[in-house]
């Protein structure tokens, strides 16, 4: 800020700005397939599994048998066991009871009481797009048993109305996401970033404008001055004489 009030700013006519991105559209992966019961009949892995078959507890397999069982039914008190179809090697991961945490717990799922020397397990799961349910029974000493995957057709209901809620928030954002495209491509980029104020001309015109007083002001003091020649003894200021040099020291001078 100058002693006149004026605001003078440096100029810096460069400026780095970021060049607009085009709109991005993200798609979250659907849990089910829109037709499941078709899928589940006509998949030749489902209709495998489908049929009773063979089912082996499948964890801890380098550990003593003892222990093995005590850690399968700890594991199914917990809410979770790991078992396969021995005809087809299909691993599955059961969840079950309080740790399955998207269904409602059912005592069923996990029963030791309903036979002697067995549990009974129910599983519900999402396999490869469709709702299924995995039921059976494991020998508590052999840690084996008889198991099959069938349709579950409640919660296959409920994931097929959520998967259309979803399509039709992703048509809505698609139709977002084509308007915001043509805005983007139809506007020029200069337009949508915009462009720093020149402050150049506002450098030259404040310098100029204070120096062009600084030199009125000096002008109007010397008017005032030149006035008081005029009147010495009024104003106090005297008048600048012509130097009146000595007629000895002026010989002297020319002597030298």
């Amino acid at each position: 800020m100058s002693e006149h009030g004026v605001g003078v700013l440096p100029f810096d006519g460069i400026g780095l700005y970021e060049q607009p991105r085009p709109p991005r559209l993200v798609f979250k992966m659907p849990r089910v397939v829109p037709d499941q019961k078709a899928k589940f009949e006509s998949e030749e892995l489902f209709r495998r599994l489908s049929r009773e078959s063979e089912v082996r507890y499948t964890g801890y397999r380098d550990r003593p048998l003892d222990e093995r069982q005590v850690r399968f039914q700890n594991g199914c008190r917990e809410g979770h066991t790991e078992i396969a179809f021995a005809a087809t090697g299909t691993n599955l991961q059961l969840v079950f009871g309080s740790a399955s945490g998207n269904y409602s717990v059912d005592p069923c799922d996990c029963d030791f009481d309903k036979e002697h020397g067995k549990v009974h397990l129910r599983s519900h799961l999402i396999m490869n797009g469709v709702c299924v349910r995995w039921r059976g029974w494991i020998d508590l000493d052999r840690l084996d048993g008889v198991g099959c995957l069938e349709y579950d057709e409640e919660h296959a209901t409920e994931e097929d109305t959520l998967l259309r809620e979803q399509i039709e928030r992703y048509n809505q954002r698609l139709r977002e996401f084509e308007e915001k495209q043509r805005v983007y491509r139809s506007g020029p980029a200069a337009t949508a970033v915009g462009q720093p104020p020149h402050l150049n001309h506002h450098y030259h015109h404040d310098t100029h404008h204070a120096t062009s007083h600084h030199h009125h002001h000096h002008g109007h003091h010397s008017r005032h001055v030149g006035a008081g020649v005029t009147g010495a003894t009024a104003t106090g200021i005297e008048p600048h004489l012509p130097h009146r040099q000595d007629p000895e020291m002026e010989v002297r001078l020319r002597a030298y």
